[in-house]
């Protein structure tokens, strides 16, 4: 039957698709506008290396001089984990004790919104400020750090040679106000600053030949100095402030001081030398290249272009560096814009190659001037989705990138759908309009429900409430926005491209198909048939002559034999299923996130508890004297006392330890890193050091730390190193495991000053007149304050190097006694070496040791859990009452974001049952659709085995995608089976036929998303989702074609045609009887 016409259908319901090209300069207009608006908007889009996230994280730190670990537990940490455990959004809290300080992390729940954040931090500010007059005289703080997050994208060093550091904050203050005035900087902070001290140094043993107490001198600093008002005059309209002089300006008047003990009166610089320093030992230090330098770290405002921060950035130093004096160098430590434009770039790289893949693949398949219809129509829809982009204030980072890679795939399906049904009915003779107006009718609404069901797939990286949720939460937006643009671009952009760019087959009359004049350049006979079917075809003008050719033919005959034997089909499909779930669980290795590929190395090094600040950068400049010698190194700078400010957002930051260094290398690539980092661990090893050295490349997602951690907690501290060192024994026995340690462990030297009582108070010496003595001898005592413009210096006074140089000399200290008068420390107080914890780490309130470990290359840490899962339960199960072991590092955190993700299910599972019920109206068809939705699972344990790539995270959110775009192609395969069923044709003949007419447009879909991900298997993030969804695609588009006819059929209990059709003209016998 001809089906030739001009005219739409008429059906007498709304068509987009016709009424699109009714209006089509209207439709021009809006394509021309959302094309260019899109292009604009992707001139605006901010560019950053990660997603933006939020730490929820709070540090707060107390200090209390003097104490003991044991003491800053029980009289400050518990105190303040006490308050913080009221907060109903609290999820962890760890903390360490140390001599003198506490400090302790305060986690939020994943699930805590980002907007709620703010108002829990207020929460803990106020219920600790609520106990601060409970702590122990003498307690300073607790001070509150809630913006550990924040991000430093660019750091420099300051260095010269020769140059004081005070010379070079001077400089840095300059320099600071110059950063500041860049647009995007909020703001600029100074790292590894020494802050100056004027120091009064005096024998002790003077002071007590002379009868000058401590006091004494102290006392007359304070008061020369003190800043009292003197009041004002009333002069009428007048009023004017009397100002006294005295106040110290330079340090001749410090030692001009007069000290008035026993009846004579003292100038200061006699009996004390007066002289200006840095605090000693210093808290923390900053070396570039083995040079002492200051750190400057500008930290770009929330919402801002680091890459344009960069340009401005780079013309801004350039000014600078050209007014700073001879000899002062600024050197850029971290510079996040440059590798942000490095990842952009090679993401922008892969999303083109991706694009001409798609334009390729539509162009070889589809023909030239189909193809064309939707080689525009990419532009078109990427434009758009920028442009909804720049409307909901999501940026060009990895994730988003990602996504539209993976959406580039996608988009293309409904494009391909329409052309092609409108191509195809324009070959069987139909007009333009009508067959425009014809694949609205027959495909729109299927489309739009498989649009739905595959943008359904990416729900439950939306609804996932954790960190990796949020992190990874673009790839929903992005995808989705993109697949539904898509479907509006296919009902009515491409009837309106197809209407111009499509060709006239009416003047194609007997001629030859593309296909045959192809096929006829490279088999000349094969071609000729072809040609002669085509004209056969033409003058039958059988609309369906196109699916009689060979090829359609032998498919007809498979799919015609999986009916037949559908449930030796459905068995065979299972058997295969199954067995991929067990290769899936046995031989696919699980992970949480790839390491970075940055270029950078970090080398923690760690010495004993109670180490000085002296031997760990002793120990720093060893190893830069390593570092000289290697060749593939840019620059590398060393963080002594601390660890490196968050230059990266993922960057699992270390806070100031004493016996801590933290050194971040910047190798010339990849392959430079990779060998140096192998160089380091032999070097670490293999040669006796006297710290534990860490070698680790950048995190990717959330930081982590090390990749294998066990944790055990209980209430004694001697059991609980021994049943960690049980747990770290396990470990070092497994061969893929480096670096195995605990996170505290060896215990400090103390000396404890047991006084005699009796003798002190005959003596007149009380227990705090010897702590100061002590404290003041050793450290310092700040007596009063040096004002010189904006800075404030602190004046200390404290005893002459050469009584502070060995503790062998501390039992004759010389101790006041009055009358001008002292006596040795010996004679009142014994002097006991001692040991005794150096820190304490606790996580919810219980003392708690983390057992850490690195990995060597190629091996996951879900393998090594795995393999260590027996010996962990059996020394679980030895475990005392009150105690507990627990599985900590990637695997947890890879737990807690698939927990997260799972919880989303139930609501993913809900959208796509309802989606699929409104478009098939049919419990047993929607039964059907569902029952493919996990085939792609065979593809995926197969592909991923072959090219050897783990199954992460973010290939967990490929695969419940995957899920979604097969349900996509059954859904229009079973539609169509409706479609036929009710347009007269028996049910077996319905599913052959409906399958070989959809098996182009599906593997066409298919064989574009599948190639888009070639590109993006490359990358270290998403190259295992790519690979998951190509294999799972390939699979499930085969099995659409093939399985989905054969469970059809078994589950309508189908017969043959000549059956059906013998019974229903019984059927009508019977009625007509």
């Amino acid at each position: 039957m001809s089906m030739k016409g001009e005219g739409p259908i008429g059906s007498g319901r709304f068509n987009l698709s016709e009424w699109g090209l009714t209006h089509r300069s209207l439709v021009l207009y809006f394509l021309i506008v959302c094309t260019l608006s899109g292009m604009f908007a992707y001139t605006r889009l901010g560019q950053s290396e990660d997603p933006p996230f939020t730490f929820k994280v709070m540090v707060v730190r107390a200090e209390w001089p003097g104490a003991s670990a044991r003491e800053v537990e029980q009289q400050v940490t518990d105190k303040i984990e006490k308050k913080l455990q009221e907060i109903a959004q609290a999820d962890i809290i760890r903390s360490y004790s140390k001599p003198g300080e506490a400090m302790v992390f305060f986690v939020a729940k994943d699930s805590t919104r980002a907007r709620d954040i703010p108002d829990i931090w207020y929460q803990a500010r106020k219920k600790i400020g609520d106990i601060a007059h409970t702590f122990p005289t003498g307690v300073r703080g607790p001070y509150f750090n809630d913006e550990f997050g924040d991000t430093y994208g660019n750091v420099f060093a300051l260095l010269g040679e020769g140059v004081s550091h005070a010379e070079l904050e001077r400089h840095a203050e300059a320099i600071r106000g110059e950063l500041l005035r860049v647009k995007d900087v909020a703001k600029v902070s100074f790292f590894a600053e020494q802050p100056q001290r004027v120091f009064v140094e005096i024998s002790n043993t003077r002071l007590a030949t002379l009868g000058v107490r401590l006091d004494d001198i102290v006392g007359a600093l304070a008061r020369q100095n003190a800043e009292t008002g003197a009041g004002f005059f009333e002069t009428g309209d007048e009023r004017i402030w009397l100002r006294p002089s005295g106040q110290f300006e330079d340090l001749d008047a410090i030692r001009a001081t007069v000290i008035r003990a026993g009846g004579r009166s003292l100038r200061l610089g006699d009996i004390a030398e007066v002289r200006r320093g840095y605090a000693d030992p210093p808290a923390e230090r900053l070396r570039f290249m083995g040079q002492e330098a200051l750190g400057i770290g500008v930290s770009m405002r929330s919402g801002g272009d680091i890459v344009a921060l960069g340009r401005q950035l780079d013309a801004a130093v350039e000014k600078i560096v050209a007014q700073l004096p001879v000899g002062i160098r600024l050197e850029r430590v971290a510079d996040q814009p440059r590798a942000v434009t490095r990842a952009v770039d090679e993401f922008v790289k892969v999303l083109a190659e991706a694009v001409l893949i798609v334009m390729a693949v539509s162009l070889l398949s589809l023909g030239f001037r189909t193809g064309v219809v939707v080689l525009v129509i990419i532009p078109v829809v990427l434009a758009i989705t920028f442009m909804f982009m720049h409307l909901f204030d999501i940026g060009l980072h990895k994730i988003s990138l990602g996504a539209l890679i993976i959406a580039l795939g996608l988009l293309v399906d409904d494009a391909i759908i329409a052309v092609e049904m409108m191509a195809s009915k324009m070959e069987q003779g139909w007009g333009r309009v009508r067959a425009a107006s014809y694949a609205w009718t027959s495909t729109a609404m299927p489309m739009l429900s498989g649009t739905l069901v595959t943008a359904a797939g990416f729900l439950p990286v939306a609804l996932a409430a954790s960190s990796v949720g949020e992190f990874t939460r673009s790839i929903f937006q992005v995808t989705v926005t993109a697949l539904l643009v898509s479907w509006i671009a296919a009902v009515l952009f491409v009837p309106y491209l197809g209407y111009y760019l499509l060709p006239d087959f009416s003047k194609r009359a007997g001629q030859p198909s593309r296909l045959a004049r192809v096929v006829g350049r490279i088999w000349p006979a094969l071609g000729r048939r072809m040609a002669e079917r085509d004209l056969h075809a033409y003058e039958q003008h059988d609309e369906f002559a196109i699916y009689h050719t060979p090829f359609y033919n032998r498919l007809r005959a498979l799919v015609n034999a999986c009916v037949r034997w559908r449930w030796g089909v459905i068995l065979l499909t299972v058997a295969i299923f199954v067995g991929a779930l067990f290769v899936f669980a046995r031989f696919v290795p699980q992970q949480f996130f790839p390491d970075s590929t940055r270029p950078e190395l970090l080398v923690d090094l760690r010495l004993a508890e109670g180490a000085s600040h002296h031997a760990t950068e002793v120990a720093v400049k060893r190893l830069e004297a390593f570092l000289d010698r290697q060749e593939g190194i840019e620059n590398y700078v060393a963080w002594v006392g601390t660890g490196s400010p968050r230059f990266y957002l993922p960057l699992d930051q270390q806070l100031a330890q004493t016996n801590f260094a933290q050194l971040v290398i910047l190798t010339a690539g990849l392959a430079e890193r990779e060998a140096l980092r192998a160089k380091l661990i032999h070097l670490f090893e293999d040669e006796p050091w006297p710290l534990r050295g860490i070698v680790v490349r950048l995190e990717n997602g959330p930081p982590v730390g090390f990749p294998v951690q066990y944790r055990v907690s209980g209430p004694d501290l001697a059991e609980l190193h021994r049943r960690a060192q049980a747990v770290a024994e396990s470990m070092r026995a497994n061969p893929h495991l480096s670096n195995v340690h605990m996170d505290w462990v060896e215990p400090s030297k103390v000396v404890r000053v047991a006084i005699d009582q009796d003798k002190a108070r005959l003596l007149g010496v009380s227990t705090q007149d010897l702590s100061s003595l002590l404290a003041t001898s050793l450290q310092g005592m700040t007596a009063t304050q040096f004002r010189e413009g904006n800075k404030t210096i602190a004046l200390v006074l404290r005893g002459a190097e050469s009584e502070r140089a060995h503790l062998s000399q501390l039992p004759d200290l010389a101790l006041p006694v009055g009358g001008g008068r002292s006596v040795p420390l010996a004679q009142v107080a014994r002097l006991e070496h001692d040991f005794e914890p150096g820190v304490i780490w606790r996580r919810n309130r219980i003392p708690t040791v983390t057992v850490r470990a690195s990995l060597y290359d190629g091996t996951q840490p879900a393998v090594v859990v795995g393999q260590l899962a027996p010996r962990m339960a059996e020394l679980s199960a030895q475990l005392p009452l009150g105690y507990r072991l627990e599985v900590g590092g990637a695997v947890e955190e890879s737990a807690k974001g698939s927990g997260s993700v799972g919880a989303g299910m139930p609501i993913f599972v809900l959208t796509v049952l309802t989606v699929l019920m409104l478009q098939l109206k049919s419990f047993s068809r929607t039964i059907i659709v569902v029952l493919t939705a996990p085939l792609g699972l065979i593809g995926v344990a197969a592909f991923l085995l072959a090219f050897g790539k783990p199954f992460g995270f973010v290939a967990l959110l490929g695969t419940i995608a995957l899920s979604g775009m097969t349900m996509r192609n059954s859904v229009i395969l079973v539609d169509q089976i409706r479609q036929d069923v009710e347009a007269g044709r028996m049910q077996w003949e319905a599913i052959v036929e409906s399958a070989v007419r959809r098996f182009r447009p599906i593997m066409l879909t298919a064989a574009a998303a599948i190639l888009a991900m070639v590109p993006l298997s490359r990358s270290t993030f998403f190259g295992p989702m790519a690979v998951a969804i190509m294999g799972g695609l390939t699979v499930a588009t085969v099995l659409t074609i093939l399985f989905l006819p054969a469970l059809y059929a078994a589950w309508y209990r189908v017969k043959p045609a000549d059956e059906e059709r013998a019974a229903a003209d019984r059927s009508a016998a019977t009625a007509l009887e």
